[in-house]
């Protein structure tokens, strides 16, 4: 009977655990656009996910503020590929996540910047995720970091902005 409750308790921690795990909000610059048309590709691409509430443009910095839904379970791939979908490419993205996001996900932390906020904030910086003139300076700095050059698309490195 102990063993039945040792169960249920660890189930329902596991549960409760990933309801908190989440990306809150995604900032993404896309490169390579020309026209209103180009961002109403990308728009349309990530608001066909069922976790996004609303998805705001700037056309100025061709940035999209996508503001997603609580509870979710979605990585940075997950934008990339929707805004490669569309026919770009992904200059910056910089994520608003609960802090646990990152322990419950293979984000590799780059930088020592820590921070105890009930939102975190940060850069992905791997290969798709930056420019590539970004990528290749970045890939100087982080060159001590192993698995920053293996480019392994299920790991993502992580440059805390707060």
């Amino acid at each position: 009977m102990k063993k039945v409750y040792i169960m249920i308790a660890s189930m329902v921690l596991m549960f409760s655990i990933k309801s908190n795990a989440q990306i809150v909000k995604a900032e993404i610059r896309a490169t390579g656009l020309t026209c209103s048309m180009c961002s109403n590709a990308i728009n349309k691409q990530l608001k066909s996910m069922p976790e996004v509430i609303n998805v705001e443009t700037d056309l100025n910095t061709n940035t999209f503020t996508v503001t997603l839904k609580e509870g979710n379970g979605l990585s940075p791939k997950v934008f990339k590929e929707k805004v490669e979908k569309a026919g770009f490419f992904i200059g910056s993205l910089v994520v608003t996540a609960k802090p646990e996001t990152i322990a419950k996900n293979t984000y590799i932390l780059v930088n020592d910047k820590k921070s105890n906020a009930s939102e975190v904030q940060f850069q992905v910086v791997d290969k798709g995720y930056v420019t590539e003139k970004e990528f290749k300076k970045l890939s100087k700095s982080y060159k001590n970091i192993e698995t920053y050059a293996s480019n392994n698309e299920e790991d993502f490195h992580i440059k805390m902005i707060n």
